[in-house]
């Protein structure tokens, strides 16, 4: 059993903050790869119908 009773622990500053920008690094990119997605779909770069065949007889 803990025999510090009556003391809080402290998170190490240091680290939440690395912790912190490396999470708001990965939720950056994810946004701005979203916008890149969207904004593809809007000017019709990407398409979701299946092009049709063309057969050469």
């Amino acid at each position: 059993m803990n025999e510090m009773v009556g003391t809080t622990m402290v998170a190490d500053r240091m680290g939440l903050k690395i912790v912190g920008f490396v999470f708001a690094t990965i939720t950056l990119a994810v946004m701005i790869t979203t916008g890149m997605v969207v904004k593809g779909y809007a000017d019709g770069a990407y398409s979701l119908e299946v092009p049709a065949r063309v057969s050469h007889r």
